[in-house]
């Protein structure tokens, strides 16, 4: 139960409004007993089976006394008015009784709301912080269907099996305490035998609900699968078709689905069982009250008298509706705990990219980077190797090489998107680890082979993360980006939606647009990750032509997969293997014969 009494942390902020839940929670029970437990005397008093109280008792804080003091009410009542004013008196005050009953449980339910609806607020508020701060060596070992399986459906399973019962646990145990302190004062022989026999029903239903709570993560984690399965048909869905691959997704997708299914029948099916079992149990309970209490209001010597018996077996019933929700309750806790423990999995993940204490912040960019000595490794084989390299203010560095020989992990730790097995990586003579991690990336503007955009307005996306920026200042950096043209050509201009990951775009358009955002603040460092590779011959020229312009005066490092557009590089290395086996400009590395001039002879004859 620790990840239950976590998620209770979250209620803290609301400590306020929980009081106040638990007040009219308590006024609510009050009013409850007041109503039964004034009932039987009523009655009694009323059609004479006690004799009316004609002197009038001393006033107490106590039930006692309270209680002695209406029935002596009741009997003037009946003495100078007669029974049925006294009938109608007593209906009047059952009624203001249950009137002020129910406000008071409405009252609860009204500050409840906050408590319960701001703690998940706070869940998907911490649970979205925290996807962005972890780093992204976690979301190569996850798949985007499960984090985002986790972000909604953990979080709303959560809300509806915890947060949706969290006043359970104050109201009912203490509902359920109160009457059965009323009923010890009652009858302590009795209630003593209650108390034996009520635990046993606590067993039957523990036992379900700890099987409920290891099916239902098991059913959490098979919707994440299909989850998944859906987003990456979604994403490939143009391949799925060219493949004649419909029918092959579809009976993959019919078969998680039905996996899914027979899994959630199957926990539906316990947690249903909780509403009737604890009926059935409770009526059986009561079943045996009646014959044990039976017994000592028949026997020779009885310890508890008839009337004081059927008032006994009304508070009785009054403890089976809060025990019901006790135990539907501890089911749906026990499903939603299953879900808990998914969404800590995620806000207890290891922010392997941790700043210092004591990080200071970079604004200048003076001499130069340095890799020494640097490897790493995602997982057990290194991809980097023993790296050295000095990258001077200005120029233009190009990596060329192979797929996977670790180029584009060479410039993801340069930003600390990861961090260095061993080794260092140093910006003018100082750790990067030493520099706060935001004005570390403050310095870089980066763009990738897959432009990434988001399904928002041209502006919102070159000005990405910008809030201080002006329309002038992102129209300069579309120009730069030779994008300012066909920004002007589409509907709304700079207001235009791109759609989703700018699909109302073409490939060189999108690209245009990466690069207008990542030199909008004039970054004095520039990484390029094959931003042309993927385009046609006239895209690639306008993309090319906009990157000779911003890379002019700007610290460059370059992944490059077509050969010809890094010849006037200032320094060329050739990365094979997590190993530099070349270094050197364009001319002097042909001259060499080595792997650069095979790759170049490679795109020459293609």
């Amino acid at each position: 139960m620790s990840k239950f009494y976590r998620l209770l942390r979250y209620i803290k902020p609301y400590w306020g409004y929980a009081l106040l839940n638990v007040l009219f929670n308590l006024l609510t029970i009050v009013f409850s007993l007041f109503t039964f437990a004034l009932l039987v005397p009523f009655l009694e008093l009323l059609f004479g089976t006690d004799s009316l109280v004609t002197t009038k008792p001393d006033l107490a804080l106590n039930v006692d006394s309270l209680l002695a003091n209406l029935n002596y009410l009741i009997s003037m009542i009946i003495i100078e008015k007669g029974q049925l004013q006294a009938l109608a008196f007593i209906c009047v005050v059952i009624i203001c009784a249950f009137f002020f009953r129910n406000l008071a449980r409405f009252m609860a339910m009204f500050y409840m709301a906050k408590v319960r609806i701001g703690s998940v607020k706070d869940i998907r508020n911490d649970l979205f912080s925290k996807i962005l701060i972890l780093p992204l060596s976690f979301y190569n070992q996850q798949r985007k269907g499960d984090i985002i399986t986790r972000m909604t459906s953990d979080v709303q399973e959560v809300e509806y099996s915890i947060m949706n019962y969290i006043e359970m646990i104050v109201r009912d145990p203490v509902t359920i305490l109160a009457y059965f302190a009323f009923m010890l004062s009652m009858s302590p022989t009795l209630t003593l035998f209650v108390l034996i026999i009520l635990p046993l029903t606590g067993i039957i239903i523990g036992r379900i609900g700890k099987s409920l709570r290891k099916s239902s993560r098991i059913g959490q984690a098979r919707f994440s699968g299909m989850m998944s399965t859906i987003e990456e048909s979604i994403s490939g869905l143009r391949i799925i078709k060219a493949f004649n691959a419909i029918y092959y997704s579809d009976q993959k997708f019919q078969a998680q689905n039905g996996l899914y299914s027979k899994m959630m029948v199957s926990i539906y099916r316990r947690r249903d069982l909780s509403s009737p079992l604890s009926e059935f149990l409770s009526s059986a309970v009561i079943i045996l009250v009646l014959w044990f209490g039976g017994r000592l209001v028949l026997s020779d010597s009885p310890t508890i008298k008839a009337a004081d018996f059927i008032a006994y077996i009304i508070i009785f019933s009054q403890i089976i509706p809060p025990a019901k929700t006790f135990a539907q309750g501890f089911f749906n806790i026990q499903k939603g705990i299953a879900s808990a423990e998914r969404i800590f999995e995620v806000l207890d993940a290891e922010e392997v990219i941790i700043e210092k204490p004591d990080a200071k912040p970079i604004q200048d960019f003076n001499t130069g980077i340095e890799y020494h000595d640097v490897s790493f490794r995602y997982e057990r084989d290194e991809v980097l190797k023993n790296i050295n390299l000095k990258i001077g203010k200005g120029k233009l560095i190009a990596l060329v090489g192979e797929s996977g020989g670790g180029k584009s992990t060479m410039v993801d730790l340069l930003p600390r998107f990861y961090d260095v097995v061993s080794g260092s990586i140093t910006i003018d003579g100082v750790d990067i680890r030493d520099f706060k991690i935001d004005s570390l990336r403050g310095l870089m503007g980066i763009v990738t082979q897959e432009s990434i955009l988001f399904n928002d307005t041209v502006y919102n996306n070159i000005a990405f993360g910008d809030v201080k920026v002006n329309l002038d200042e992102v129209m300069e950096a579309a120009r730069i980006a030779n994008a300012h043209e066909f920004i002007m050509q589409l509907e709304n201009g700079y207001d235009t939606f791109i759609g989703d990951r700018g699909s109302k775009l073409s490939g060189g358009q999108r690209q245009r647009l990466s690069i207008a955002r990542a030199v909008l603040n004039n970054p004095p460092i520039l990484i390029l990750d094959e931003a042309t590779s993927s385009l046609d011959t006239e895209s690639e020229r306008l993309v090319q032509d906009a990157l000779v312009k911003i890379m002019s005066n700007r610290t460059s490092v370059v992944i490059a997969h077509r050969l010809s557009t890094i010849q006037h590089a200032d320094e060329i290395i050739v990365v094979v293997k997590g190993e530099i086996v070349e270094r050197g400009k364009h001319d002097a590395l042909l001259s060499k014969g080595g792997v650069y001039k095979r790759l170049f002879d490679l795109q020459s004859f293609s």
